[in-house]
């Protein structure tokens, strides 16, 4: 449910004794908890979406792999991609000339000239990739 940004988090019971003292105390709004209900009774719905994101995220990294100017796909159980490259803000600028919008993660830690892709529908997936190509 990233789009309303709910989120889960599985840690050892320390970790989580440690995030306690950080979060908000109401950090999940009401809103947000009625969405996240109604899309728990629809889990067939929301199961088949999985598959799907899944078929895409797998199909993404094979056509991502031989793309000249990306030097790594990082693994991912996400609905995102991490993907290095030889130039990032080149890259991502081009990418959003073309109206296709990205993040470039080059200013996180670890993550220099990194691009992270979202895994979209077929025919955005589709769209990157051949725009990559074109690069």
């Amino acid at each position: 449910m990233a789009g309303i940004r709910l989120g889960i988090c599985y840690a050892s019971v320390e970790i989580i004794e440690t995030l306690k003292k950080i979060k908000p105390p109401y950090n999940v709004n009401e809103l947000t908890q009625q969405k996240a209900i109604e899309r728990l009774s629809v889990m067939a719905e929301v199961n088949h979406e999985i598959t799907v994101l899944k078929e895409e995220r797998e199909k993404l990294i094979v056509e991502l792999e031989p793309i000249h100017f990306v030097e790594k796909v990082y693994p991912s159980d996400a609905n995102f991609l991490l993907v290095k490259v030889d130039d990032a803000q080149r890259r991502y600028e081009q990418l959003i000339t073309k109206g296709i919008v990205i993040r470039n993660r080059t200013n996180q830690p670890l993550c220099e000239n990194c691009l992270r892709f979202t895994v979209g529908t077929s025919s955005e997936n589709n769209k990157l990739i051949e725009t990559l190509k074109v690069l």
